[in-house]
């Protein structure tokens, strides 16, 4: 039995606007149908003898992981909470520890929740080889067969067979032309083929000290619903660290397969250009766009009308609160914007206008001195917390559907049309009890309007009460 195992905790940050840290790249429908997780855990259906995956992903992604998954009609056999990241090798040692739960030594397949790969025929060839060597508890990656002298990624130097004879960093242009034209070199992939019990054993030998913290965090967690919490002293104590370096670099055990199946990790616009469909002038258009003497150039809009003239080699990406305008080959800098944001405590590197929550959806509509508008979107049989805020009264207005509201000891219903006012200082919840998604305007009023002025009393989400 092959166990998927989904590693989901990047930020994706070379992607922004369209990736924030609280809404990934690896959420995103980028290329072809669904999100790049859904993308990632469908493309095994047809093979033999698979569970159901297991999620390893930041804490903050959990609802919407959970969501995307439950979209795609699949049950996790578990979602492990990260408290906070630390690498891949961390994050595989929880899923293995959680496997080793079972009756039998599973066959972990890791593969990381955003990657592109177009041929799952290849792919699964490829899973199928691999499988008789770690069957004979060998090591597996998969090795990318290289298309161009690409400097963004690290290589593996193959041997005969499967052998591997070495892990190599990121190389500069030539050497990578180098690689290329060798024929000895593919792009390491990221994605690993192994038995528990061989990876426990290795992971004994070359770097105890995370496995004996990753055992410390895991057999002092806890179930959470769906989710699986890791103690979160134990793990934070973890040192950070990848696979290649913690393991597979000084193993005797590892082997590699080669795959040619149009793979790509859309490390950045500029690779997510050439994965998407092109139109006779190397363009890649979404959404609202208007292109004219244009390129070569990847145009996307989500909310108002983007007009390009007579340029060529453009990253322009249109969002409700922000603007990108990059040249293709400076695409791997967008990662500099994000770090200027977070520098400065930007909310637009963390998150879009529009929030996701457990509940639903909120919306910034407007704002001004000590007032803000919002539009809640809540679905059908969910409910905020109990609450109640220090700063800031809360006037509300039922647009679409239908809303039991809580304010102090009374309970209404309200309908379209309807308002209520919930003063500073009074308990109040807000409910769908209906069949379709309720839609509110929300009109916070106040000296402080912050997020983080809530305090919670009870929550069917088990947030942490402020």
């Amino acid at each position: 039995m092959i166990h998927p195992v989904v590693l989901s905790g990047g930020s994706g940050t070379r992607l922004w606007p369209l990736s924030r840290e609280h809404f990934p790249k690896q959420l995103l429908q980028l290329v072809g149908d669904g999100s790049l997780l859904q993308q990632t855990i469908t493309r095994l259906d047809g093979l033999s003898a698979v569970a159901e995956p297991i999620v390893v992903c930041n804490e903050e992604h959990r609802f919407l992981i959970g969501e995307q998954l439950l979209r795609i009609n699949r049950k996790p056999a578990a979602i492990i909470l990260e408290p906070a990241g630390r690498n891949t090798c961390p994050a595989v040692t929880l899923a293995a520890l959680a496997l080793t739960r079972g009756a039998d030594d599973s066959i972990m397949l890791v593969m990381p929740a955003d990657h592109v790969i177009k041929d799952n025929a290849a792919f699964q060839a490829a899973i199928a080889s691999g499988l008789k060597l770690a069957q004979r508890d060998r090591l597996v990656t998969f090795g990318i067969v290289p298309t161009t002298p690409a400097t963004g990624y690290g290589y593996i130097r193959k041997g005969a067979g499967n052998a591997v004879v070495e892990f190599v960093e990121k190389p500069d242009a030539a050497t990578a032309q180098r690689y290329l034209d060798s024929g000895d070199f593919l792009w390491n992939s990221g994605m690993f083929l192994m038995r528990t019990s061989v990876w426990l054993e290795e992971l004994r030998q070359h770097a105890p000290q995370i496995l004996a913290q990753c055992e410390a965090a895991f057999s002092r967690g806890r179930q959470d619903g769906e989710f699986y919490r890791v103690d979160v002293d134990a793990f934070r104590q973890c040192k950070s660290d990848s696979i290649d370096y913690a393991v597979m670099e000084k193993t005797a055990r590892s082997a590699v397969v080669p795959l040619a199946a149009g793979w790509s990790d859309i490390g950045a616009w500029s690779t997510l250009w050439e994965v998407s469909p092109r139109d006779a002038n190397g363009n890649v258009v979404q959404g609202d766009t208007y292109l004219q003497d244009v390129n070569n150039t990847f145009a996307l809009s989500q909310h108002r009308l983007v007009a390009c003239v007579g340029v060529s080699d453009l990253v322009v990406i249109e969002t409700s609160d922000a603007v990108l305008v990059a040249h293709k080959d400076r695409a791997q800098d967008v990662k500099r914007i994000v770090d200027h944001l977070k520098a400065r405590n930007r909310s637009e590197y963390l998150t879009h206008r529009r929030v996701h929550r457990p509940w639903g959806s909120y919306e910034g509509v407007d704002a001004g001195d000590r007032f803000q508008v919002k539009r809640l979107t809540v679905k059908p049989g969910a409910s905020l917390s109990l609450q109640m805020h220090h700063h800031r009264a809360e006037h509300w207005v039922v647009v679409k559907g239908t809303a039991r509201v809580t304010r102090g000891d009374e309970v209404v219903m309200l309908t379209e049309n309807q308002s209520t006012f919930i003063p500073i200082g009074t308990r109040h919840r807000l409910e769908n009890p209906g069949t379709i998604p309720l839609e509110i305007i929300e009109v916070q009023s106040g000296s402080y309007l912050g997020e983080d002025d809530i305090v919670r009393y009870d929550d069917k989400y088990d947030r942490v009460k402020s």
